[in-house]
Order: structure tokens, then sequence, then C-alpha cells
């Protein structure tokens, strides 16, 4: 009796065995998307717009709790409901990956420059916030690849963006191609209630907040709701110059130490 009772619970157990597979599997899925939608989800960076602060091929962690959520924390955007829950102003000088105002399907990253009340030019290529000149030291000539393998080369700096609600100044790289263009000789940017000014670190190329035409073309203005969440640190880098079929030369292509590179 005792043998048939095992035998029927092997039995039983190995009829079961694909639900709970099924089962499992649904959990997990469950879990992550969970997981993607309330904590942290990775990005990858395909252009060139935030060097020297990161590269093409940065794969990044961005936490999605910093400020609050959307409906754009979540896959697909789906209109569940309206503006942010929990909702948290961003600081000036962070790295935020937010969603493109052009195209909402898109995700763009660049580092929050201004918040409302802001006002922001630049002159001759070099940034004013309220006023005042941002200040910067140059690090020498720097040059870097672009994602179409063409040369970024120009002058490093760290700039010392002020601080906000209380926090401390924000110390980071950019890169200076050149004082010349639209880009660096602006009109005075107010920033409106409900919106933040964004620009890219490689501040020659990018297609930033400084770009703001009638024709809805541009970046402009960034509104809050667009947010996705704040950029926190690099897991992996790896810069694709070899054919993928050449594996021997894949561990060479990662660039070990920019691994782990927080966000300044």
């Amino acid at each position: 009796m005792t043998d048939q009772n095992q035998e029927a619970r092997a039995s039983k157990k190995k009829e079961d065995t694909p639900l709970e597979i099924v089962r499992f599997v649904a959990i997990w899925i469950v879990v992550l998307l969970a997981i993607r939608t309330v904590v942290l989800e990775p990005f990858n960076i395909p252009s060139a717009s935030m060097i020297p602060t990161l590269q093409v091929g940065d794969y990044i962690i961005v936490t999605k709790f910093d400020y609050g959520w959307s409906r754009f924390s979540m896959p697909f955007s789906p209109h569940l409901f309206e503006g942010r829950i929990w909702g948290a102003s961003p600081h000036r000088g962070d790295v935020a990956v937010f969603r493109y105002t052009q195209n909402t399907s898109v995700d763009y990253i660049k580092r929050i420059i201004g918040l409302p009340g802001d006002h922001i030019q630049m002159r001759a290529g070099e940034l004013y916030l309220n006023g005042t000149l941002v200040p910067r030291q140059s690090l020498g000539a720097y040059s870097v690849m672009d994602e179409n393998r063409y040369p970024q080369t120009g002058i490093r700096y760290l700039e010392t963006l002020p601080g906000s609600a209380g926090a401390a100044p924000v110390t980071h790289q950019i890169l200076k191609q050149t004082d010349e263009g639209e880009q660096n000789d602006t009109r005075e940017y107010v920033v409106p209630e409900g919106y933040f000014f964004a620009m890219g670190d490689n501040r020659d190329n990018s297609g930033d907040s400084r770009f703001q035409r009638d024709n809805g073309v541009d970046l402009g203005y960034v509104p809050m709701v667009n947010l996705v969440g704040k950029a926190r640190f690099v897991f992996f880098s790896y810069e694709a110059v070899h054919p993928l079929w050449q594996f021997w030369q894949w561990p060479f292509e990662i660039r070990w130490s920019h691994l782990f590179a927080t966000m300044h």
C-alpha cells in the first residue's frame, strides 16, 4: 500500500511539472516587470551627446523612484493616470532619462541644467545660469569616436553647476569643440513651471533644450511628466570596433576602466 501511494504521488508530481514551470516563469516575468517599472531599468547609450560622461556603447542603470512615477515609467506607457505619483523635483546637474518631447516612444538622456524659473543662456560658448557664468576648468585636449566612428575632438572641462534645493554643487565633465554656432550664442531662456531645461555634456553635438523652433522638431523645454528616472552608474561598456565574428577581440573592446563609473 505504501509503495502504491508513493507511486501515485510521484506520478502526480510528474504530471504537474509543466504547469509548475509555466507558473514559475509567469511569476518571474511579473516580478521583473514590477522591478523594471518601480525600481530600476537598464539602458544603453547609442549616441555621442553625453560624451565624455557617457560613451557610445555604455550600458547604464537608471533608478525609477527618484522623481516619482508617471505612465512613462511603465512598459508601453499605458494611459492609466495623469501626472506623477509621489512626484519629486529633479536636482540641477542630474543625468536623467526622459521621453522625447516630439515622440514619447523615444528615450533621451541628458543633464538637467535648468529648473522652473531658471534663466539660461549661452554666450560665446560659455554657459550662464541666472545671469552668472558657470565656472569651468580646462582638463586639456580630448578626442573619442562617436557612433559613426567620427572623431569628437575638443577641450574637456570640469564644469560646476550650482546645487538646487539645498543640494551641493555638481561638478562634471563636458566637451567643447567650438565656440561658434547657434548652440553657443542663444537668447535667454526662462524655464516654465512644470518643465526642465536639458543639455548634453558634448555641448556641440547634442540636440537639446537650446534648440527651440516653432515647427516643433526640436527638444525644447521638457515636461516633468516625461521623466523616466535618474542615471546612476555604468554596469557595462563596450566599444564595437571589430566585426562581431572576431570573438577573440571581445575582451579588448570592453572599457574596463569605465565599468561601474557613477554619474557626476
